[in-house]
């Protein structure tokens, strides 16, 4: 079994192993909706359909803000551009043929172009513009994450453990760098980030990576998560959430890992911290805002990895990446609910309700709202008034 196991299966089988062993009564539970007063209740500025949505498959189709337009997908290979302002449709195209396109790997949008990835190996590239197809590429290995658009090349991750670095423009390889992939992962992949010429980026065997943009060489890599355990579930470890670079700071974690934060002058581990989760995370001034592997919502002294305050009334409701809006931070469910943080306190603000079959990806932040799309394809611009 390889990188056909959806994010949750390890844990699944995990759980069901338990179970054998806990008589009839369930291991783990989805933690009840928490009762919430909220202090705002958000307005809808308009809503969108953007094709059939992802449904219940592992397809992490974050739409993407550029050109004051918003770009999504959906996972049978329609991309859509959709005004900011009004979410009238300005174009949609198909890149489907006579199978769908298994679209996963986000959205990224660059140089006039849209970016986006499929589980079929293969690459798009769209005119912004327009929507039509300027190239695509087969790369060696499915697509599950962010394209990385930067120094005029478009750089993926892909599920066999190659990174590939394509020619934004013609979509031409350039280079690849090539590393080993356990028999068993989990479902997902880190996106690469880059700064300074460097990029990195999380690997299946529990490693974080480097590397020079412009041609590929590697220059180091850092184990985040060592192999424990008996069994191979106990023994996953990878870094599938994509690392973050704050100031002079590179963070990033692993599944059964750690936290990390590695000096960018020095290469040198600033502090680490045990954690574990395979969910993206986000950094806001002093803070690390993270999800873990049982849904807690956990707020990190960045300077230090020490825990300012958890969350553990959202446990197991399958929460997406944090993200930031209106000076809060919001995290959705599988339930297609929205929850707002203090991020002094980790305490409920508010709470949003909304129609669909579960939030998948982390709400996009706007200048004066926040855009979010369920699993059903149904997408909403809405504001904090």
């Amino acid at each position: 079994m390889t990188k056909g196991l959806w994010r949750g299966a390890a844990m699944a089988a995990a759980l069901a192993l338990l179970a054998g062993c806990a008589g009839e009564e369930d291991v783990v539970q989805m933690a009840p909706l928490p009762t919430v007063n909220s202090q705002f209740t958000p307005s809808l500025q308009w809503k969108a359909q953007v094709g059939d949505g992802v449904g219940h498959y592992y397809s992490a189709l974050r739409p993407v803000v550029a050109y004051d337009k918003v770009f999504a997908a959906d996972r049978n290979g329609l991309i859509g551009a959709y005004d900011l302002q009004t979410g009238q449709s300005v174009w949609e195209q198909s890149v489907q043929t006579d199978v769908p396109a298994l679209l996963s790997g986000g959205l990224s949008a660059s140089y006039g172009k849209v970016y986006v990835g499929a589980e079929t190996g293969v690459l798009y590239a769209l005119d912004a513009e327009n929507g039509e197809l300027v190239w695509q590429q087969n790369v060696n290995g499915e697509i599950l994450s962010k394209p990385l658009v930067e120094a005029g090349l478009v750089v993926v991750n892909t599920s066999r453990g190659e990174l590939v670095a394509l020619d934004a423009e013609s979509g031409e390889v350039q280079w690849n760098n090539t590393n080993d992939v356990p028999n068993l992962s989990l479902r997902g992949d880190s996106a690469p980030v880059t700064i300074s010429g460097g990029l990195f980026w999380g690997m299946a065997n529990g490693r974080l990576g480097a590397a020079m943009i412009q041609d590929g060489r590697s220059l180091w890599q850092i184990p985040i998560a060592t192999p424990k355990g008996a069994t191979e579930i106990d023994r996953l470890v990878d870094v599938d959430a994509t690392p973050v670079i704050e100031g002079d700071r590179l963070y990033a974690v692993g599944y059964n890992g750690q936290l990390v934060s590695i000096d960018l002058r020095s290469g040198q581990a600033a502090w680490k911290r045990d954690f574990s989760t395979a969910t993206d995370f986000m950094v806001a001034g002093n803070t690390v805002y993270l999800i873990d592997d049982k849904d807690d919502v956990v707020a990190l002294d960045a300077r230090n990895g020490l825990e300012k305050w958890r969350n553990t009334e959202l446990e197991y409701r399958i929460l997406t990446p944090p993200s930031a809006s209106s000076g809060y931070i919001m995290v959705g469910d599988s339930q297609g609910y929205l929850h707002w943080l203090d991020p002094q306190t980790g305490e409920f603000v508010a709470q949003q309700s909304l129609e669909g079959n579960g939030i998948a990806v982390a709400p996009v932040q706007t200048d004066n709202g926040y855009i979010v799309i369920t699993r059903d394809g149904q997408m909403r611009k809405l504001t904090i008034e």
